[in-house]
């Protein structure tokens, strides 16, 4: 599950949720995050230089030195100690404010919990525009994305390291910590997001949530396409520790090693959870499937429906980035114990 919206809010609307369902598609190619090969290829990216050429950057190293990094797929690439100018291509750049790096350059998309951050950021596009990357004079580039086709123009305007942005956000922490001289910053980051966390799963089974419900998240995609979402963004978070867990068939297309399915209207009533998810899409006829799919008999008698247990979240808000994580952990319970 690698890699991978405005008309421009129309058309980058259905880039973002095209980046997300390609890179959740990609996965059968690349191995998933949480299993045994992602958490080894992220332990060796967070742990990052490992020989001896490696090691000699320090933490407090100056500007200008270099160390070799190896990245998601494999490429060992020399890049700054501490970086200055780093774009990022992807779909968590809310993990680099989190660390405290404003990139220079990014995917931009409208209506984030961390917009306001990045206003001054040059939007770099989709596919990334190499003349633009070149004019921002970038020390780094990140590239969420396992295209070597894409890595190979990209790479002759910076340094450029692949990044699996659908790894668990504590991998990504680290990862990126280490990449972007900010390692403490990470650990720091994690242990406060673990703690609360943990606070508000607590919080929720004080009040009402019972041991082993079951959720499943969808969304439609334009074209009357319904889409069950598995493996990145709300229901990573969703079905993490101390957490709601997956249905039965969710759970296949996790074994399966993909980060959604997408089903007919009628598989729902084997799919649903007890609790429903609903991820409200930001295009016009997105918008009107879903409206004709909550008007629709089926829907009307899944049990969570009848029992009041459907939560809607925007597909933009509710990202798998830690700022949109920070945001998620005030929103969740504010929507579940109304």
């Amino acid at each position: 599950m690698k890699k991978g919206i405005r008309n421009t809010a129309v058309l980058l609307t259905v880039t973002w949720l095209s980046i997300l369902l390609l890179a959740c598609g990609n996965q059968s190619s690349t191995p998933a995050a949480g299993t045994e090969d992602s958490s080894a290829t992220a332990e060796t990216q967070a742990n990052g230089a490992t020989t001896d050429q490696e090691k000699t950057a320090s933490d407090d190293s100056q500007d200008g030195e270099t160390r070799m990094f190896k990245d998601w797929t494999g490429h060992d690439v020399k890049v700054p100690v501490t970086p200055k100018r780093v774009i990022y291509h992807g779909e968590v750049t809310g993990d680099l404010l989190a660390l405290g790096v404003v990139p220079v350059g990014l995917l931009r998309q409208e209506g984030t919990v961390y917009e306001d951050q990045v206003a001054q950021a040059e939007d770099v596009g989709f596919p990334l525009n190499v003349e633009k990357a070149l004019a921002l004079n970038p020390d780094l580039i990140i590239f969420s994305n396992s295209d070597e086709a894409q890595y190979d123009q990209i790479s002759k305007v910076a340094p450029t390291v692949t990044f699996d942005s659908f790894a668990t956000v504590e991998d990504r922490m680290r990862i990126l910590g280490d990449l972007l001289n900010k390692k403490q910053e990470a650990e720091t980051w994690i242990t406060a997001y673990t703690k609360a966390t943990q606070e508000m799963w607590q919080q929720l089974h004080e009040n009402g949530l019972r041991e082993g419900e079951t959720a499943s998240v969808f969304t439609m995609y334009p074209g009357n396409r319904l889409f069950v979402m598995a493996g990145a963004g709300l229901p990573q978070f969703l079905y993490g520790k101390d957490g709601l867990k997956p249905t039965a068939e969710i759970q296949k297309v996790l074994d399966e090693g993909m980060g959604f399915a997408e089903i007919a209207a009628e598989k729902m009533t084997e799919v649903a959870g007890d609790r429903i998810f609903i991820l409200d899409p930001e295009t016009d006829d997105a918008k009107q499937s879903t409206k004709d799919l909550l008007d629709s008999t089926i829907w009307k008698n899944l049990p969570a429906v009848k029992e009041g247990k459907v939560y809607h979240f925007d597909i933009v808000k509710a990202s798998g980035d830690a700022l949109s994580r920070e945001w998620l952990l005030q929103e969740l319970p504010k929507q579940m114990m109304q």
